[in-house]
């Protein structure tokens, strides 16, 4: 199996703040990894560093077998890497077609209106409030908004920090049925939840992060107890 995203000792920190210790695991291609513990244990970091929001201070980051640690972050979407930050990560004070539009900037300008007809086409909300403000869209329709470009042309890595916050049930379903097409196609997932339940029975492997460092990686079947047991310690 490939490994489309690596972490080799990979430390990482905001200011003299350090908040990430020798990372060291990888997402394997075409895996759903569920990244979990307790709050303040990394896991936005985690997902920034690979993003390039934040700085790796030690260690290595590694995309698509490349030391990508210099690597500024259109770079690294270039590379296939999307993330989709906690809160939607959609630009509320512009429509849908623009959230749309500057999604699709990544593509060769040959392309972008067909895939934004595509869109359109796969997705008929969204085409019927193309005018709307994001702002104005439910949280779940925030959600699809952030996803869609991802179904329709797949990204190597997707991260979504917190796809179910802030969502009625039916708009947690909803954003897993569209999670669930990409993990169809092949698309390789970190994805941070809250939801526990929900996000073990839907993932591959877990990994749980306690203080920074890796407490568990494996089954998520057995990530219960790791889990339980940083929650212990922060109680």
């Amino acid at each position: 199996m490939t490994t489309p995203i690596e972490m080799k000792a990979l430390d990482a920190s905001y200011g003299p703040f350090r908040a990430l210790f020798a990372i060291d695991f990888t997402l394997v291609q075409g895996e759903t990894t569920a990244l979990l513990g307790p709050n303040g244990a990394g896991k936005t970091t985690l997902a920034r560093v690979i993003s390039g929001l934040v700085p790796v201070t030690a260690g290595s980051l590694w995309i698509n077998g490349k030391e990508a640690n210099a690597w500024p972050m259109w770079k690294r979407r270039r590379a296939g890497v999307l993330h989709i930050p906690e809160g939607r990560g959609v630009f509320s004070t512009l429509s849908v077609e623009e959230n749309l539009k500057i999604a699709l900037v990544v593509h060769p300008l040959s392309d972008r209106s067909e895939l934004l007809a595509e869109t359109f086409a796969r997705y008929p909300l969204l085409r019927d409030r193309r005018r709307m403000k994001a702002g104005a869209l439910s949280g779940g329709q925030q959600q699809l908004l952030s996803l869609a470009p991802a179904i329709v042309t797949p990204p190597l890595v997707l991260i979504v920090d917190e796809p179910s916050q802030g969502l009625d049930p039916s708009s947690v379903e909803e954003v897993y049925e569209s999670m669930s097409s990409l993990k169809g196609a092949g698309v390789t997932m970190l994805i941070i939840e809250q939801q526990i339940n929900r996000i073990l029975t839907f993932a591959d492997r877990a990994v749980v992060l306690d203080h920074g460092s890796v407490s568990f990686t494996g089954n998520p079947s057995d990530a219960t107890a790791a889990l339980e047991a940083g929650l212990s310690g922060d109680s």
